[in-house]
Order: structure tokens, then sequence, then C-alpha cells
């Protein structure tokens, strides 16, 4: 008799990064960890949006788009192996919308090993 060849499945968050915490790198309220995203966020949330759509490899209307915010944020929790559901994701970006976009654009600062903007 011979031996079953078992190969395991590739798990959620295997979408390439080398960094999965399941979380987030900063919770959504830790606006003053990163000041020029901060203000950028606060004054000018649409242009953070598309900047951090930018630098995640999207295009950058991508958050002028209806959803697409929702979308990113999704893509970007898969990405990073964060643990969460697609429904939470449309529920912050649309209840937290500048919060959300301002953890967004620190994590891609922070997974990239970037200092600033």
């Amino acid at each position: 008799m011979s031996n079953p060849v078992i190969t395991s499945q590739p798990g959620v968050g295997s979408y390439g990064t080398n960094v999965q915490t399941g979380q987030w790198s900063t919770d959504l309220c830790s606006c003053c960890s990163d000041g020029l995203i901060c203000v950028s966020g606060l004054f000018c949330p649409l242009i953070l949006a598309c900047y951090t759509a930018n630098k995640y490899g999207e295009n950058c209307c991508l958050p002028l788009v209806p959803g697409g915010l929702a979308a990113m944020r999704t893509h970007m929790r898969l990405t990073y192996g964060i643990q969460g559901t697609i429904c939470n994701d449309a529920l912050m970006t649309c209840f937290c919308g500048n919060l959300e976009t301002c953890r967004m654009a620190r994590e891609i600062r922070i997974r990239n090993g970037e200092t600033s903007l």
C-alpha cells in the first residue's frame, strides 16, 4: 500500500509580503505617530488617498471611484496578511474614511521602510 501524497494549500495572507503579523502596524487613531500624514489626512484627505493608492501601486484615481478606497483596503489587508472581512473594510472606509486613509498611508510607509512622505 502506498502513502498518500499530502500537500498544503496556501492560506490567507499568502499574497506576497514577508511581514505577516495579522494586524495593522498602527491603530486607527494613531495619527500622531506620523505628523505629516496626519496633517495631510486632515486638510487634504483626497490628495492623501490618491498619493497612497499610487504608492501602493494602484492607479492614483482609484479613491475617486465609489468603493475604490474599500477595494484598496481589502487588497492591502490581503497582501499584508492582516485579518479582517470585506464588510469591515467597507464600513471602515465609509464611516472612518479619513482616519483609515491615514492608517493605510502609514502602513505603506512602514512596510516600505520609508521615514516620510
